[in-house]
């Protein structure tokens, strides 16, 4: 072991949500049920780690349904399909399982809603990103992206008296706040959705990290590049105070020399990450001089979210012979 350098503060909450949970768990079940292969429409969830596991016991990723096999089992990942995907599906008489998470699915309702009020819906999120694209796909003649703030000038709108914000699941917080005062500036009858769009584990995780930053000299955040809540974690540590944070998939992405003059390193990670890969990051800091373990607590996590329909299991039905 080093001489000790310095301690750690790990962020709680971190890791896992229940959408991501739901998820990885549906790919397992549906592998169990019907065996291998089963088809995955993208990354389940952006995380490496959890991909190439599942792939190893035999789920097969694909970007686009026109890949999977006609009437093979396939499952939407995380971040929710549009309707032209589920069309897609039926036509090549595919058995899906849809691990939307259901705070995404919950978005995707209000679009719907908004749209069938003939509302301008203005979604607030990253181009290109597989969420922004499902909710998109619900109501593509009403929804406009708007990618941050530098698309606000941008937008405009049939009546600015009949206009709506709805967001990504995954964003920053601030950030996101930012780009709606700036909306309401140039609409000021602008209507925010029902119900918060961020969903809980993004703001926890952010709130988490926010405690710990300022007493930081390193934040490291476990998470994948195309995970954008693990994105989101490494800016906000930098807004909130830290002096560096980096992104890293495993343990032996970190550089020694981020260590270098550093007394404090935080650690967390993303919705996306199983703990197995943090406790690989704190053995690794270990070993380097900071043995010390401080736990940052945000919030209490307790929402667990049922296993899609298709995967629950079936009520046994009595036979004719069993007594009524």
């Amino acid at each position: 072991m080093a001489d000790q350098r310095g301690r750690v503060l790990l962020a709680d909450p971190r890791g896992y949500c229940a959408g991501v949970d739901r998820a990885v768990v549906a790919v397992e079940r549906a592998l169990e049920i019907h065996g291998a292969p089963v088809y995955v429409r993208k990354q389940i969830v952006h995380n490496k780690h959890v991909v190439a596991t599942l792939e190893r016991r035999g789920a097969v990723f694909v970007d686009e349904t026109d890949e999977v096999p006609e009437g093979s089992v396939v499952v939407f990942s995380a971040h929710g399909v549009s309707p032209a995907v589920h069309a897609e599906a039926a036509a090549r008489q595919l058995r899906t399982i849809d691990a939307t998470c259901p705070l995404v699915t919950k978005v995707h309702q209000e679009a719907k809603r908004f749209a069938r009020d003939d509302y301008d819906i203005l979604l607030i999120g990253h181009r290109g990103h597989e969420e922004v694209e499902g909710t998109s796909g619900e109501a593509p003649e009403h929804i406009q992206l708007v990618d941050g703030a530098e698309d606000v000038a941008g937008v405009q709108v049939r009546d600015p008296e009949k206009v709506v914000w709805l967001s990504q699941t995954t964003l920053s917080v601030d950030e996101t706040l930012a780009t709606v005062d700036q909306l309401k500036t140039r609409f000021p009858g602008l209507q925010s959705p029902p119900s918060d769009d961020i969903c809980y584990a993004t703001q926890n995780r952010q709130q988490a990290v926010k405690q710990m930053a300022a007493e930081c000299d390193l934040v490291i955040v476990v998470g994948s590049t195309n995970s954008s809540n693990s994105v989101r974690l490494v800016e906000v540590a930098l807004e909130a105070g830290a002096r560096a944070s980096h992104l890293v998939d495993f343990a032996s992405e970190i550089d020694p020399a981020w260590l270098e003059g550093v007394g404090t390193v935080g650690v967390t990670s993303g919705a996306s990450v199983p703990e197995v890969l943090v406790g690989e990051v704190l053995d690794w800091l270990a070993e380097r001089g900071y043995p010390d373990v401080e736990t940052v607590k945000a919030a209490e996590e307790r929402l667990v979210f049922a296993l899609p329909h298709e995967l629950r299991p079936r009520r046994t039905e009595r036979s004719a012979a069993d007594p009524a």
